[in-house]
């Protein structure tokens, strides 16, 4: 038992802030979020694979997120609370504003932008996490960061 609460404690502290805040941008809503969260963290203490590098285990963890998150979606169309009702999440008022923005993307769009500037992945890095190919992932990277673009414009 105290070897999957040091296992937890450090998947937490390594990888829970980026996890969270990846699940609250896709599921638009602080308690699904968590939930999606949990699960995730569930996965990783018991029913995952050898990981031979921190990379591969950050690589796996996200990759279950995005699953999970869209598996929450394909399950129920949730409710969207505004993002500034997320208990616990200390963003500054204009990243906030940029993060609302993002959300309003479609989900492709969004999580591409998300891996691509908030957890730093490269354009191949989230080809392979999506199962897509390279120049998919620059094409949503390009139309989000238009919509954005066109956002700011606007107001």
């Amino acid at each position: 038992m105290a070897q999957n609460e040091e296992l937890f404690a450090q998947v937490w502290e390594t990888y829970g802030p980026g996890l969270y805040r990846f699940c609250l941008l896709q599921m638009k809503n602080p308690a699904d979020a968590e939930d999606v969260l949990q699960d995730v963290l569930f996965k990783r203490l018991y029913h995952a694979p050898r990981f031979k590098s921190p990379e591969h285990e950050r690589n796996w963890l996200f990759q279950v997120a995005i699953n999970l998150c869209r598996d929450e979606w394909r399950r129920h169309r949730r409710s969207e609370l505004p993002l500034e009702t997320a208990a616990g999440v200390s963003i500054p008022p204009a990243e906030l504003s940029l993060l609302e923005q993002v959300a309003d993307l479609p989900e492709k769009q969004r999580t591409a932008l998300h891996l691509y500037y908030y957890e730093g992945y490269s354009v191949q890095e989230i080809a392979r996490l999506l199962g897509v190919t390279v120049p998919t992932v620059k094409m949503r990277l390009k139309r989000g960061r238009e919509a954005l673009r066109k956002e700011w414009v606007e107001t």
